[in-house]
């Protein structure tokens, strides 16, 4: 018993109990109820009338599951309860959500965050999950700026992602290692479980949608055919993970090593994945872990956002095979 260790004792221990790991322990128990009650609704979506569609489109232009309604307004009404935080961008809204309640005047955070990734996988019993990144304000004033919620990667101060699968885990960092907990459902507690995540050295994962080949640029083309005939520094042969659910791609790659990649390609010359929702949190994590992200040019966490709702091309995962990656776009 000596040995269990809950989240809140491990957050504000591995930041010296200082005043922001008191901040960021509100704000991230705040996250972990609404997690909780987002993770009891998936384990029983089979049951209830909750599976399917809304026949809503939401801003991305994608069906709208009735889950993704019930993670969205979950996780931005417990957040709304935390005195610390500012504002929440959701890929599920279209603008920033500002609180301007008296107890918000001086509140300093903006969360951002995907409520329910993969959630088209619900339905064939496939794992999804919640991504999350935490800013600090950088204006003085009363009035939020677009400065405040469009920052770089580099300036979080914390990121994250639930994975509601077999078990429910999370998975978070601020800035001193990777760590993950996993959700015991007989207490109610997130249990320290994986301590100073690291990705390691050899991997022969690759994560990949091939359906898009004939869309991609010969170049990049090019460069998963040579993945198919790779060998890791072991010898191993290569061999290709997707699950098509991108939280349960990267924990898999997290604890295996490995990379995934979206490039851009015909439909999406952008890319598809959301920087600030998807891209941002992801490359937080698995710089801490060793690991590295770019969008095929440059750091991941080196892109200030233009928009809330910007998308990206994504490639993540072990230095070696992602710099790789670069040479090749």
């Amino acid at each position: 018993m000596s040995s269990l260790v809950n989240l809140t004792r491990h957050l504000l221990h591995e930041n010296t109990y200082s005043r922001e790991s008191l901040e960021l322990a509100n704000i991230i128990n705040q996250l972990v109820l609404a997690a909780k009650l987002v993770s009891r609704e998936v384990t029983k979506a089979g049951l209830v009338d909750i599976l399917g569609a809304t026949g809503e489109i939401n801003v991305q232009q994608e069906e709208v599951q009735k889950l993704d309604v019930f993670a969205n307004t979950t996780f931005i009404e417990l957040l709304k309860q935390s005195p610390y935080v500012k504002a929440v961008g959701s890929e599920e809204v279209s603008d920033i959500v500002v609180f301007n309640q008296a107890h918000h005047q001086h509140s300093e955070y903006i969360v951002h965050l995907d409520p329910l990734d993969g959630c088209s996988n619900i339905d064939v019993n496939v794992s999804v999950g919640t991504n999350f990144v935490i800013f600090r304000r950088v204006s003085k004033g009363k009035k939020l700026t677009k400065a405040d919620y469009l920052q770089a990667g580099k300036q979080a101060v914390c990121a994250g992602y639930f994975v509601y699968g077999s078990s429910t885990m999370l998975v978070y960092s601020t800035g001193g290692g990777v760590h993950g907990f996993t959700l015991d459902p007989s207490i109610g507690e997130f249990i320290l479980s994986h301590e100073r995540l690291q990705l390691p050295e050899a991997s022969t994962i690759y994560s990949i949608n091939e359906s898009y080949y004939p869309k991609w640029g010969q170049k990049f083309r090019g460069y998963v055919d040579n993945l198919k005939k790779d060998k890791n520094t072991k010898g191993k042969i290569r061999t290709a993970r997707y699950i098509g659910s991108l939280v349960a791609d990267f924990h898999r790659n997290l604890l295996k090593g490995g990379i995934f990649l979206y490039p851009a390609d015909k439909k999406h010359p952008n890319g598809k994945l959301r920087l600030l929702y998807e891209g941002i949190p992801f490359a937080y994590l698995i710089k801490q872990a060793g690991g590295y992200a770019s969008n095929g040019q440059e750091d991941v966490l080196e892109i200030v956002p233009k928009k809330l709702h910007q998308r990206i091309p994504l490639f993540i995962g072990n230095t070696k095979d992602v710099k790789e990656a670069e040479k090749y776009l």
